[in-house]
C-alpha cells in the first residue's frame, strides 16, 4: 500500500502535460500551496489560468462562487478534468478595474418615452463636454423629433456615433454602456452583445427596475466613479441557446392524374438545416402559441430525457430570469451569483411538476414530443418569436459571457433591496406584542 502510494506519488514527474486527468493531492505541499495561493488571487473570470498544463489549477465547471477543495482527508481525491472552464466567484470579491481610461460609451434610451429626452442629454452632454467621450446612439434614438428638432443639442448630437441594430456590428468599439430606462433597456443591451459585454450601468427611469439599481438626481458623481473604476459588478450569467431548424421548402408533386381535374398538392421536402444562435439574459420561453391544444415537448438533461411537458409551456430562466416570468409561474427567486438554470412548467396539467434547479454546466434539450398534436412557439427574452415544428430542436447551456452589472452597492445588498422595492417581498403588517397585564396573566396560566 504504501509501496503503491509512493510510486504513485513519484511518477508525477513522468506524467505528460497532456494528461486526461490530474490528481491535485499527489503534488508535494510545496507546489500545491503555491497553487493554492494562485488560486486566491485570481478571482476574477479573465483572470482563469490556461488550460495548456495539466500542472495549472483546473477550475470547476460551475459558474461564480468560492472554489470547492477537491482532497477529502489525508488520501482521497477527485479526478480534475482538463476540459472544465468556467468558475465561482466570490460576490465581495467582483470588482470593476479598467487596462486602460474607458474613452468610449453606449448610451440606450428607452424608445417612446418623452419623460427620458432631458436626463439622456444632461447624461450625453456631461459624457461628451466634460469627459470627452466618445457616445454611441442608436439611430432611431437620435429620429425622435424632439431631438432632431433642438438646436440647442445640435452640437452635441454632431459628435455622436450612431449605429443601426442587426447591421452595425459595435462589440469591439465599446468600453462600457449606460442604460435610461427599464428593465428591458437591459436586456435589449444584452441582445447587442452576442460575445463578451462590457460593463453595464443602469439607471432606474422606467416601471419595474428591478435590474436597473441606479437613481438619476446624482448622475455626474455616480457616472465618475465607474470611469474611475470604483464600482462593484455582479456577474449575471447568460443562456447560449441554439436553435436548430429542419429547413424545408413546398413543392408541387405531379400525380399523374391532373389532367382528370385533380389539384396537385403541396408536400415538404427537407433540404438541409438551419442553425441560429442567441444569447438570453432572462429567460426561453417555449410555449403553445395560437393552438388551444396543450404544448407536448421532451425535455432532455445532458442526452437523457428528464420529462415531458404537457401544460401551456416550459420557461428554462438564468438567476437573473429567475424574478421575471419564471417568478409568475411559481418558480424561486435566485440570486444571480448562484450557478443555476431554472427549468419552470407553465400551467402543466400535472399537480406534481414543480419548478427545478438544474447545475449551470449541463446542457438542456427541448424537441417537439413525436405525438405532439401542434407545433409549439420559442422565444428569447421576449424577443426573435418563431415556431418549432417537428424534428427542429433548442439546445440550451450556460454561457462562458456573463452580464457583468455594475452595482449601487454591493451584489447582495442590491439583490435584496429590489426585492424588497419593486417586488414587495414579504411585506405585511406587522403582528402586534403582548401588553404588560397580558404577559403577567399569561405567565400565571404557564
Amino acid at each position: 500500500m504504501e509501496m503503491n502510494r509512493e510510486k504513485l506519488c513519484t511518477s508525477k514527474a513522468d506524467v505528460s502535460s497532456d494528461s486526461a486527468y490530474h490528481c491535485s493531492a499527489c503534488h508535494d505541499d510545496e507546489e500545491w500551496s503555491s497553487m493554492s495561493r494562485g488560486r486566491a488571487k485570481s478571482r476574477s473570470l479573465s483572470a482563469s489560468p490556461a488550460l495548456g498544463s495539466t500542472k495549472e489549477f483546473r477550475r470547476t465547471r460551475s459558474l461564480h462562487g468560492p472554489c470547492p477543495v477537491t482532497t477529502f482527508g489525508p488520501k482521497a481525491c477527485m479526478l480534475q478534468n482538463p476540459k472544465t472552464i468556467m468558475h465561482i466567484q466570490d460576490p465581495a470579491s467582483q470588482r470593476l478595474t479598467w487596462n486602460k481610461p474607458p474613452k468610449s460609451v453606449l448610451v440606450i434610451k428607452k424608445i417612446r418615452d418623452a419623460s427620458l429626452l432631458q436626463p439622456f442629454k444632461e447624461l450625453c452632454v456631461y459624457l461628451t463636454e466634460e469627459n470627452n467621450m466618445i457616445v454611441y446612439v442608436e439611430k432611431k434614438v437620435l429620429e425622435d423629433p424632439a431631438i432632431a428638432n433642438d438646436d440647442n443639442f445640435g452640437p452635441v448630437k454632431k459628435k455622436f456615433c450612431t449605429f443601426r441594430e442587426d447591421y452595425d456590428d459595435i462589440s469591439n468599439q465599446i468600453d462600457f454602456i449606460i442604460c435610461l430606462g427599464g428593465d428591458g433597456t437591459l436586456l435589449y443591451a444584452s441582445s447587442l452583445f452576442q460575445g463578451s459585454v462590457p460593463p453595464v450601468m443602469a439607471f432606474h427611469l422606467g416601471s419595474l427596475g428591478f435590474l436597473t439599481p441606479f437613481n438619476f438626481e446624482n448622475f455626474q458623481s455616480q457616472v465618475t466613479q465607474v470611469i474611475e473604476g470604483n464600482a462593484a459588478l455582479v456577474l449575471r450569467s447568460r443562456l447560449k441557446v441554439k436553435v436548430v431548424k429542419e429547413h424545408r421548402e413546398k413543392m408541387t408533386v405531379q400525380n399523374g392524374i391532373e389532367e382528370n381535374g385533380v389539384v396537385p398538392t403541396n408536400i415538404e421536402k427537407e433540404v438541409g438545416k438551419q442553425i441560429m444562435q442567441y444569447q438570453v439574459l432572462n429567460e426561453v420561453v417555449v410555449d403553445r402559441g395560437p393552438s388551444s391544444y396543450l404544448s407536448n415537448v421532451d425535455v432532455f438533461l445532458d442526452g437523457h430525457l428528464i420529462t415531458t411537458v404537457q401544460g401551456d409551456g416550459v420557461i428554462v430562466s438564468t438567476p437573473t430570469g429567475s424574478t421575471a416570468y419564471a417568478a409568475a409561474a411559481g418558480a424561486s427567486m435566485i440570486h444571480p451569483n448562484v450557478p443555476a438554470i431554472m427549468i419552470t412548467p407553465i400551467c402543466p396539467h400535472s399537480l406534481s411538476f414543480r419548478p427545478i434547479v438544474v447545475p449551470a454546466g449541463v446542457e438542456l434539450k427541448i424537441m417537439l414530443s413525436p405525438d405532439a398534436r401542434n407545433t409549439a412557439w420559442v422565444s428569447f427574452d421576449g424577443r426573435k418569436r418563431q415556431e418549432i415544428c417537428h424534428g427542429d430542436s433548442i439546445s440550451i447551456t450556460t454561457s462562458c459571457y456573463p452580464l457583468p452589472s455594475i452595482c449601487f452597492r454591493d451584489p447582495v445588498s442590491d439583490w435584496f433591496e429590489s426585492l424588497a422595492e419593486c417586488l414587495h417581498w414579504n411585506v405585511r403588517k406587522k403582528q402586534n406584542n403582548f401588553a404588560v397585564e397580558e404577559e403577567r396573566i399569561l405567565s400565571v396560566y404557564i
